[in-house]
């Protein structure tokens, strides 16, 4: 099968199956005559498998170790594979608990809201936030922003219900 075929099977753009070749997850395909690749079932279990650990967020260099376990087929392998999924429970943990300790200051941040801004204070989050000396607690991993902004979309969505339920009384 070609790129736009094995694309298609498996979720995967073309971009990122060269991407992934070029890196070494996924073995070099057979080229026809014509020099276009010629994929098989190799390269679907690959990619599945590459899908699989990504969805587990585990990191392109894991992965390139787990594939080397998977491959080498030897008992060293397994007990490999096992120290990288008990290293990835660690930073797991650890993104719980800096989300946890950022749900705790979201949550103490919403308790100054006062219901609906009558335009005669300030907003008790925004006075907050400005307060000098507050500062946010800071993840160790940046790369949870996404995390961060689902958190705080969350707060807002909480603190504009409370907002709608306090102008109904």
């Amino acid at each position: 099968m070609r790129i736009r075929d094995l694309s298609q099977l498996t979720g995967n753009t073309p971009e990122t199956i060269r991407y992934y070749e070029k890196i070494g997850l996924l073995p070099p395909p057979v080229r026809e005559a014509n020099n276009y690749r010629q994929y098989g079932a190799i390269h679907v279990n690959r990619l599945d498998f590459i899908r699989h650990c990504r969805n587990l967020d585990i990191g392109l260099s894991e992965i390139r170790a787990l594939l080397g376990a998977l491959d080498s087929g030897c008992p060293e392998g397994a007990d490999l594979a096992h120290r990288l999924i008990h290293q990835h429970l660690k930073q797991v943990d650890e993104r719980i608990a800096d989300l946890q300790e950022l749900r705790g200051h979201l949550m103490e941040l919403e308790a100054h809201c006062r219901g609906v801004h009558d335009g005669k204070e300030p907003c008790g989050i925004l006075r907050e936030l400005n307060a000098p000396g507050q500062s946010a607690p800071v993840l160790k991993d940046p790369a949870n922003a996404e995390e961060v902004l689902r958190a705080v979309a969350e707060a807002q969505r909480r603190a504009d219900e409370r907002a709608r339920e306090l102008n109904k009384s």
